[in-house]
C-alpha cells in the first residue's frame, strides 16, 4: 500500500462492507413493512364449535353444499376434555400449491393471499394434490379448484373475513402482520402461537394458540 497502511485499509474496507449491509437490511426492511402481510389467529381456548363461522363463510362465498372453505375439527383429549379447532387454507408464504399448478390459475397475490383464478384453472386437480392440508377442493358447480380466500373481496376494501366479523367469542383475529399497531401483530408478538404441520416449512400465515399436538398433525 502506497498511501495508507494495510491496516487503515482493511479498517476502511470493512466499514464500507458494514454500512453496505446495513443500507440493504434497511431497504429489505422498507420493503416488507411497506407492503401488507394478511394472517389469521386463532384462540382455540375460545372456540365452542357453534359453525357461525362455517355458515358465514357459505353464505358470503357462495360455497355449495357438500364442500368448505373453512370448518371446525372436534377433538377428545387423553383427559376427557372436548376442543375445537377452526381450520382453513393456511395461505403459506412457501404454498405447495402455487409451484404445482401448471396454468398458474393458483397464485400468490402481493399482499400474500393465495387464489384460483377460476378462468385458467383446468380441473386437473394438481393444486389438491401438492396441498399438505387438504384445504383445496372441487367446486362441483364449476368444475375448477376452490378454497379460502381470506375473503379477498372484503378485506382489500377494508373489511373482515366473514368467519371473522360472526365469531361470538372473538376465537378468530384477523388483520396485517406488518402493522405493529394491528391486534394480529400484538397477539402474535406477546403470545406462545403454533402452527399447523410446522415441519413442512411452508410458513403458513394461520397461527393458534392452545392448539392440541393430536390437531396440528
Amino acid at each position: 500500500m502506497n498511501s495508507i497502511s494495510r491496516r487503515e485499509f482493511v479498517k476502511v474496507a470493512a466499514s464500507a462492507l458494514v454500512a453496505t449491509v446495513a443500507l440493504s437490511a434497511s431497504k429489505a426492511t422498507s420493503r416488507e413493512v411497506g407492503g401488507r402481510r394478511w394472517a389469521m389467529f386463532f384462540d382455540v381456548s375460545k372456540c365452542y364449535g357453534c359453525m357461525a363461522c362455517v355458515v358465514a363463510c357459505a353464505a358470503e362465498n357462495n360455497v355449495p353444499v357438500g364442500v368448505f372453505k373453512t370448518w371446525v375439527e372436534r377433538y377428545v383429549l387423553p383427559s376427557g376434555g372436548v376442543v375445537f379447532v377452526p381450520k382453513l387454507c393456511n395461505h403459506c408464504d412457501n404454498p405447495p400449491c402455487v409451484k404445482a399448478c401448471p396454468t398458474r390459475a393458483t397464485y400468490q397475490t402481493e399482499d400474500g393471499v393465495v387464489l384460483v383464478d377460476p378462468s385458467k384453472c383446468i380441473g386437473c386437480k394438481s393444486c389438491i394434490v401438492a396441498c399438505p392440508y387438504r384445504v383445496n377442493f372441487t367446486n362441483p358447480l364449476t368444475g375448477t379448484a376452490d378454497k379460502c380466500t381470506f375473503c379477498y373481496h372484503r378485506i382489500k376494501h377494508g373489511r373482515l373475513p366473514a368467519c371473522v366479523e360472526v365469531c361470538p367469542t372473538r376465537a378468530r383475529v384477523f388483520g396485517d402482520l406488518n402493522d405493529p399497531d394491528s391486534e394480529v401483530r400484538k397477539i402474535i408478538d406477546r403470545t406462545p402461537t403454533m402452527v399447523w404441520k410446522p415441519e413442512l416449512r411452508t410458513e403458513p400465515r394461520v397461527y393458534y394458540y392452545a392448539l392440541p399436538e393430536v390437531a396440528s398433525r
